[in-house]
């Protein structure tokens, strides 16, 4: 790979940001306490509203952006809610209106839900982002840059030795 081609962000590369994001004037997320953020540029490991936005960036480079709502988390979805017979849950799961749940369905897809409402029988969950419908602001600043190697472009995501990394 050319060293140009390692100058900025670009599809199959390995990038690493610091970053902040404030929602209704709240940091919300931060690299401060989180450490930076490493993903693989180009297969959605992170929001492609964001993606897109860090295309063409420099290391060193810093950028301030908002995504609205349907490059984020998507538009609040009054439809988006359930309710579930109270024996499905596991007596781990606090049954409680505000708790955050990570859910796995039959065919081994990922889902987020809160409670939203703890009756007899049935449990309400919403299965909204906690973001969705709202104004996305970024503060990034590219820090590094790395070819992937092709076991990471295989998988479609970065490989660790012992670093931090999340969505």
């Amino acid at each position: 790979m050319s060293e140009k081609k390692l100058s900025q962000v670009d599809k199959d590369l390995v990038v690493t940001i610091e970053y902040k994001l404030i929602v209704e004037d709240e940091v919300i997320d931060s690299s401060d306490e989180e450490g930076p953020l490493t993903y693989l540029h180009g297969y959605e490991n992170i929001l492609p509203g964001l993606e897109d936005e860090l295309l063409g960036m420099k290391v060193g480079e810093e950028k301030v952006l908002e995504l609205a709502p349907e490059d984020g988390y998507g538009e609040y979805d009054e439809e988006a809610f359930m309710d579930v017979a109270r024996e499905e849950f596991t007596e781990e799961v606090p049954l409680e209106p505000g708790v955050e749940l990570h859910l796995t369905d039959v065919d081994g897809d990922e889902a987020y839900a809160t409670i939203v409402e703890v009756g007899d029988e049935t449990i309400k969950l919403d299965f909204n982002h906690p973001l969705a419908g709202k104004q996305l602001n970024f503060q990034v600043k590219v820090i590094d840059l790395r070819a992937a190697d092709p076991e990471e472009l295989a998988h479609g995501h970065p490989h660790f030795e012992g670093n931090h990394n999340h969505q």
